[in-house]
């Protein structure tokens, strides 16, 4: 994922809201997001290239995404794809698991990990060393540090928040969020080192370019009777897409 939007006990139905973009390369090979035949428990889309995931939940309520931590001229080839984690944490969610993280998260380019159940998530960040908990508030996550006043994140939080004022929203109107597309202003554009050009082609929410773009956009509601409902978008390079739903109550 390139950018996450959470609502953590923000509506009186949805202990659990996210949406949330993945951007990617349109010539990296990946699975859309179904249940894993290799792994029955888990939801998520797969990345073929390295094996790993960007985001997926488990048939428990343990979820897991990932975003690239964006600083030019540091990521190293040869570092496993951030995506193993993504698979690891929901294959093994074990009690060790945060102590595995610490021990290794050296070993991979900058990185933003949610991880936790649906009822208590934490953020962690190689490049901010100390995992934290998720409080009641919307949060978001791109290429940066959790809730870093970024133009997209800031217009994705605000959208988010207008689409709960309505009083029955849908997974439809998190989506339009999602495809915004209005990119922030130059004198607005973070300086990441990749120029001007890059940065502002991918300022907006939703992003299309001639090789990289957005190609899957995700939406997940967790209600309080603890079911579990994600629809996602599956984005062409010619613009045309197809949606996925899946639900399921969460094992108790």
């Amino acid at each position: 994922m390139c950018l996450i939007l959470l609502a953590v006990d923000m509506h009186p139905d949805y202990p659990l809201i996210l949406a949330a973009n993945r951007d990617e390369f349109y010539a990296r090979p990946s699975r859309p997001l179904d249940w894993w035949p290799e792994d029955s428990r888990l939801l998520a889309g797969k990345d073929l290239e390295s094996g790993g995931s960007w985001f997926g939940i488990t048939r428990a309520g343990h979820l897991a995404a990932v975003t690239n931590y964006r600083e030019a001229g540091s990521n190293l080839p040869q570092r496993p794809s951030r995506g193993i984690l993504v698979r690891n944490y929901l294959q093994q969610t074990a009690a060790g698991w945060e102590n595995w993280l610490a021990f290794n998260a050296h070993t991979f380019n900058g990185f933003n990990l949610l991880y936790g159940t649906w009822n208590c998530l934490n953020w962690f960040s190689n490049r901010n060393g100390r995992p934290a908990r998720l409080d009641t508030g919307i949060h978001g996550l791109c290429n940066s540090l959790l809730d870093t006043p970024w133009p997209k994140l800031e217009r994705g939080k605000q959208l988010l928040r207008q689409n709960l004022t309505q009083q029955n929203f849908t997974p439809g109107d998190l989506l339009q969020t999602l495809r915004d597309n209005q990119p922030a202003a130059d004198n607005r554009l973070p300086d990441t080192g990749i120029g001007q050009e890059w940065e502002r082609r991918l300022s907006p929410i939703f992003i299309r370019s001639e090789t990289y773009g957005t190609r899957a956009s995700t939406v997940l509601l967790v209600n309080k009777q603890q079911q579990v409902r994600i629809v996602e978008r599956n984005w062409l390079p010619n613009g045309k897409y197809n949606d996925r739903q899946f639900e399921f109550d969460i094992d108790r």
